[in-house]
């Protein structure tokens, strides 16, 4: 994939054609911007931190939040006018995502990320002959938290550099001040819900909401029409478009995280099940087994959600409780109706037709599984080896 030059903004059609690498693009001279600044203030800083938050940002997946943004502008009839404007807003949600991922692999304990060290085992990597644990993790992960939260930093600072209209700025700021909530309330939810282990069918589903939903697919949409300057019927709309499918791609992330393998995601396979989070299929499979007596599957649940230490056999027999309860189905079956109800939801407003098109094809493959059975969204294809280096104690310089 090319990365498009900032110049390159001026032509909608190009844009049209990659819209991943015309970010991608933006992304490069922003980062390097920021580089050299911190470069200046401090070297050391920059070396550890801010140059790990620009590789990161910039290897990112098919960058579908940016997607659906340019797409909504483009299906509300926005066009070159807001260009930058939409490459912008991209290019900061990439680097919210960046925040979200850097401190869900601290929250999670989680040492692999696209199959390579996470940044926190990275950074305790880099001065393990200086720092022995427990220091050197405790030290790695600090060095995340302000990783993420310098990522957080450079969002709202493009935000902020963008120009708009007062009336589309205003829309934007308040989509963009309710995502970032949304965002860590979500992330609370998620802990809080995995430390009391709750098992709630609805509670999951509110947290999938606030935790990936909204700031996956649903604000990026409204971010787009709000450039368009699209009317409340409109926005309203894209929004439960966007909700619908936002719920089923997180639903089809805990199924993946489950069910998938390492070469695929880039992470161990089972990490939901050894933290004990509380996911909606978990929360289904559990509520079967109680309906239906059936003593075995809850004893594997109950000794098995939240085991840090499960065996890959233990691992195994989750799984089959999980097929065996039904719940595994269940879950497929939802996520299919919320694709289709979103893709309902969309076919019903007002736009343009090629974008409308786009956005149909991008919400689909949000969530639907690939020929592989895997989700469409934020994959990464690993070869074995880079995941076997990531798991050495030192990573490559």
């Amino acid at each position: 994939m090319r990365a498009l030059a900032p110049t390159d903004v001026h032509d909608v059609r190009v844009i049209d054609g990659d819209v991943p690498a015309a970010v991608g693009g933006l992304l490069e001279h922003l980062l390097a911007q920021r580089i050299a600044q911190a470069t200046v203030l401090e070297p050391v800083f920059a070396r550890d931190l801010a140059d790990r938050v620009a590789r990161f940002t910039l290897s990112g997946g098919k960058r579908i939040r940016s997607q659906f943004v340019w797409w909504a502008l483009r299906a509300c009839g926005g066009g070159i006018r807001d260009a930058e404007s939409a490459l912008r807003i991209g290019a900061a949600l990439e680097l919210i995502q960046t925040c979200a991922l850097v401190h869900d692999d601290v929250m999670d304990g989680s040492r692999l990320r696209r199959g390579e060290l996470a940044l926190h085992a990275d950074v305790e990597a880099q001065y393990a002959d200086a720092i022995p644990p427990p220091q050197g993790t405790r030290f790695g992960e600090a060095a995340a938290i302000l990783a993420g939260d310098l990522a957080l930093a450079w969002a709202d600072d493009v935000l902020a550099d963008t120009e708009f209209t007062a009336d589309t700025g205003r829309r934007v700021r308040g989509l963009w001040s309710s995502m970032r909530m949304e965002m860590v309330a979500g992330q609370y939810m998620d802990i809080q819900g995995q430390t009391t282990s709750s098992r709630s069918q609805a509670r999951a589903i509110r947290a999938a909401c606030l935790k990936s939903a909204l700031y996956s697919v649903e604000r990026p949409l409204a971010l787009g029409g709000a450039l368009a300057g699209a009317d409340a019927a409109t926005t309203a709309t894209l929004c439960a478009a966007g909700r619908c499918v936002g719920i089923a791609f997180q639903l089809r992330d805990d199924l993946q995280d489950v069910f998938g393998t390492a070469q695929r995601t880039g992470k161990h396979s089972g990490g939901d099940i050894r933290l004990g989070k509380p996911t909606y299929l978990v929360a289904v499979a559990q509520a079967r087994a109680e309906a239906e007596g059936d003593r075995r599957a809850l004893a594997v649940l109950r000794h098995s959600l939240g085991r840090t230490d499960l065996s890959e056999s233990g691992l195994a027999r989750v799984r089959e409780v999980l097929v065996l309860t039904g719940a595994r189905e269940r879950v497929e079956a939802k996520i299919d109706r919320l694709i289709a109800l979103g893709i309902r939801h969309l076919d019903t407003a007002a736009l343009q037709p090629d974008g409308r098109r786009r956005l149909r094809e991008l919400l689909h493959s949000t969530a639907a599984p690939t020929p592989s059975g895997s989700s469409g969204v934020e994959e990464d294809v690993v070869p074995e080896s880079r995941l076997l280096t990531a798991g050495s104690e030192r990573a490559p310089r």
